[in-house]
């Protein structure tokens, strides 16, 4: 574990604050336990250097302030909300023997020996995070799932994790879900057969000719119309 430089500031107005900012540092405060809370500071790259890393905020941390080295949280960072650029932190001492409310990251291992991932299933994960009340001396770094062996169907719970030596879930009474493997989403569509391809072009010809209108005489229309014939030449014949 790398050790951060920490200074003392003796800022005390808005102005002295900028300075700081101005000179690449980013002020702060240290509290927790039963020391006193102290102002101080830190180099811009070092704390970017922090967030940077993975988990920052579940990660223990050492700062050295004035030669005496504290193991501390990182429970608060403020950014500029023009530049996103960090303008101030806070950090929590680390007592022994007390405990804290963490939320740890979940990992997942070995993602290729899982039959039901080999056959198409999916991981659903539930909680990336889980809350747990650690001791201060015995914080993980996160929570480790193995996925070797897992069948589509599968329920992770947090029973199924072993959690280290008087760490417990923040959630109590019930075996919760961490994740499951679930099976393979894809709906396919039904293939048009021969027979209904045919259908298919008999009711679209059908529709047309009820569109377009038939010109085909009826029955009905072939008589009269003959009918009217007879009846112009019988005129013809009387004149």
């Amino acid at each position: 574990m790398s050790i951060i430089q920490a200074t003392i500031r003796e800022t005390k107005t808005k102005g002295q604050v900028n300075d700081l900012r101005s000179t690449g540092n980013v002020p702060g405060i240290v509290y927790g336990g039963e020391e006193p809370n102290e102002k101080i500071s830190i180099t811009t790259k070092e704390l970017k250097n922090l967030i940077n890393k993975e988990n920052f905020l579940s990660n223990v941390i050492s700062i050295s302030l004035d030669g005496k080295e504290q193991k501390v949280l990182t429970r608060n960072i403020a950014f500029d909300t023009v530049t996103d650029e960090p303008i101030h932190f806070d950090l929590m001492r680390i007592v022994k023997g007390g405990k804290i409310i963490l939320e740890i990251p979940v990992k997942f291992i070995n993602n290729e020996l899982s039959p039901g991932l080999k056959r198409g299933g999916v991981l659903n994960i539930v909680r990336r995070k889980v809350e747990l009340r650690c001791p201060a001396e015995n914080i993980p770094t996160e929570l480790v799932v193995d996925l070797d062996g897992l069948d589509i169907g599968t329920s992770i719970k947090i029973s199924s994790i072993n959690l280290p030596e008087n760490v417990t879930p923040t959630i109590q009474g019930r075996d919760f879900v961490i994740a499951t493997v679930a099976a393979p989403t894809v709906v396919k569509e039904p293939e048009k057969t021969a027979e209904g391809t045919e259908e298919g072009a008999a009711e679209g010809a059908e529709a047309a000719a009820t569109e377009g209108g038939d010109n085909t005489p009826t029955d009905g229309e072939k008589a009269d119309g003959e009918k009217s014939k007879e009846d112009d030449k019988s005129s013809a014949d009387k004149k």
